[in-house]
């Protein structure tokens, strides 16, 4: 590998940690990545080991510097949100993490909201609190697992841990700090009035009250503790930086700054991100605003729950080689725009977010004959997905919140020609991926993350990378007739989700 000195990026994802190491001129010097398992015990619960993270860590870490033996500067972070970690008085780890997949507290999220103001929480925070947020997760425990609820001196995000573990301090940053509940736009901290009515300490526990981390900027850097650095095998005092939530950190990797551009970050979840240069709000709330990282802007967010991981189940389904994302997107390949009628509605994920945030929505394939097969069927989850992404960037544009720039793509579709087309037609927007070619897998494994994570390492320590590479991105622009065709698709898949669910509660008047 070319280069003497090189940033890390470490990217606390759903399924796994990925890491890079980037150099001066903006180029992937080397990456890895390593699973850990999610466990289920009851039907909408989705647990993680933090100590799992910990070595997940240390396996990316190793194989980072066995490809890439160059001097490191800085290592920058980025993390999977909402995600619970309660810490004890020792700052340990107190049960497992509760995964932002975990649906178990959605009658205390919705309890929490009506009862503070749906609007007033919106206005303040930017965000639509729910059973996925980690305040509303703690009143669950409280109410269902006293005894841990009542060891828990501290709440903290995943990427909070990884960055305690690291440097032996605890702090959050701002757009991971939105997926607590009581974040104030205005100021970026805490807001004391809903602090105190969610049952929460800034700073400090008190009885009955967890405290909430320290909120810092995104370039907040501390040394890597001696222990960790032995742990590693890295140098003691190494700049950790805390960097950010894994989708401003993807939008960064992505080159997604300027307003009107589109961030589309595919994993296990996809997160399309409309980039504004001030914060704006949806009177229906059908976005979150969310403070970006690496400089001032706004990013207008829309989570699509099931994506990388209902291609994951559907590949499993189908028993596809590899059992991967890959597989069902060839298979699509090979099956007419429209799928011969099929209708997949992709909500997998015990409801869905996006445009629509209803938790009530369910998965259904509809349209079927003797005639349907497997590739029928993988197209039609690929158009269902896309549909709500196209559901998610028109809102974008419709609302005059900008969207009316480029996508920049990355992750499971990042690398595959079709699916950069189907995005591009679905949307009616060029689509822009990073030129993955020649160098892995790296657009396939999702590493726009990391390597934001990577860029705010440097730019923390005045070093800023430049905004692009030595090699540009592919462009790929809508053709001709795909905007028209994309219409039938989206009214035929609405047609269908509104016969399955006619009673969608909706988040505000017109939704």
């Amino acid at each position: 590998m070319t280069g003497s000195t090189g940033f890390v990026g470490l990217d606390l994802g759903t399924s796994s940690l990925k890491g890079v190491v980037v150099g001066p001129d903006g180029t992937v010097l080397a990456h890895a990545r390593a699973s850990y398992p999610t466990r289920r015990p009851r039907p909408g619960h989705a647990e993680q080991d933090p100590a799992d993270w910990d070595r997940a860590v240390a396996a990316v870490v190793a194989s980072l510097r066995a490809q890439w033996p160059g001097t490191l500067l800085a290592l920058g972070l980025s993390g999977m949100i909402p995600t619970l970690v309660t810490l004890d008085v020792d700052l340990a780890p107190v049960g497992p993490a509760i995964t932002w997949e975990d649906t178990r507290a959605e009658r205390e999220g919705a309890a929490l909201r009506d009862g503070i103001g749906a609007e007033t929480l919106y206005r303040t925070t930017g965000q639509w609190l729910d059973g996925r947020y980690l305040v509303p997760m703690h009143h669950w425990l409280r109410a269902h697992d006293p005894d841990r609820a009542g060891a828990t001196r501290w709440l903290a995000s995943a990427k909070d841990h990884l960055f305690h573990s690291l440097t032996g301090e605890l702090a959050t940053d701002p757009s991971t700090a939105a997926g607590f509940g009581p974040l104030a736009l205005a100021s970026l901290a805490w807001d004391r009035g809903l602090c105190q009515a969610l049952g929460v300490t800034p700073g400090h526990p008190r009885p009955a009250a967890p405290a909430l981390p320290e909120v810092r900027p995104t370039d907040d850097a501390r040394p890597l503790s001696r222990a960790a650095a032995r742990r590693l095998g890295l140098e003691a005092g190494l700049a950790v930086v805390l960097g950010a939530a894994d989708s401003v950190a993807g939008a960064l990797g992505l080159g997604a700054e300027q307003p009107g551009a589109i961030a589309h970050l595919a994993g296990t979840s996809t997160v399309i991100l409309g980039i504004a240069s001030e914060p704006r709000f949806d009177p229906a709330h059908r976005w979150l605003v969310t403070p970006l990282a690496g400089g001032p802007g706004w990013g207008l967010e829309m989570d699509l729950l099931a994506t990388g991981s209902a291609l994951a189940w559907l590949a499993d389904l189908l028993r596809l080689p590899g059992r991967s994302g890959s597989a069902v997107l060839e298979l699509a390949a090979e099956a007419e725009a429209g799928a011969a009628g099929v209708v997949f509605l992709p909500y997998l994920a015990f409801g869905e977010q996006g445009a629509l945030w209803d938790p009530a929505l369910r998965g259904a394939v509809g349209g079927l004959n003797l005639a349907s097969g497997p590739p029928e069927l993988a197209r039609a989850l690929v158009e269902g997905i896309l549909v709500e992404t196209r559901r998610c960037t028109d809102l974008l544009r419709g609302r005059g919140a900008g969207g009316l720039g480029p996508v920049h793509a990355g992750g499971w579709g990042a690398h595959h020609t079709c699916f950069r087309q189907w995005l591009a037609d679905a949307t009616g927007r060029p689509v822009l991926t990073p030129d993955a070619r020649d160098s892995g897998d790296e657009a396939h494994v999702g590493l726009a993350s990391a390597v934001g994570a990577a860029r705010l390492a440097a730019r923390s320590v005045g070093a800023p990378l430049p905004d692009t590479t030595v090699r540009p991105p592919l462009w790929t622009h809508p053709g001709d007739v795909g905007r028209d065709l994309w219409s039938r698709i989206a009214e035929r898949h609405e047609r269908w989700r509104r016969q399955t669910h006619p009673h969608r509660p909706g988040r505000g008047p017109t939704a």
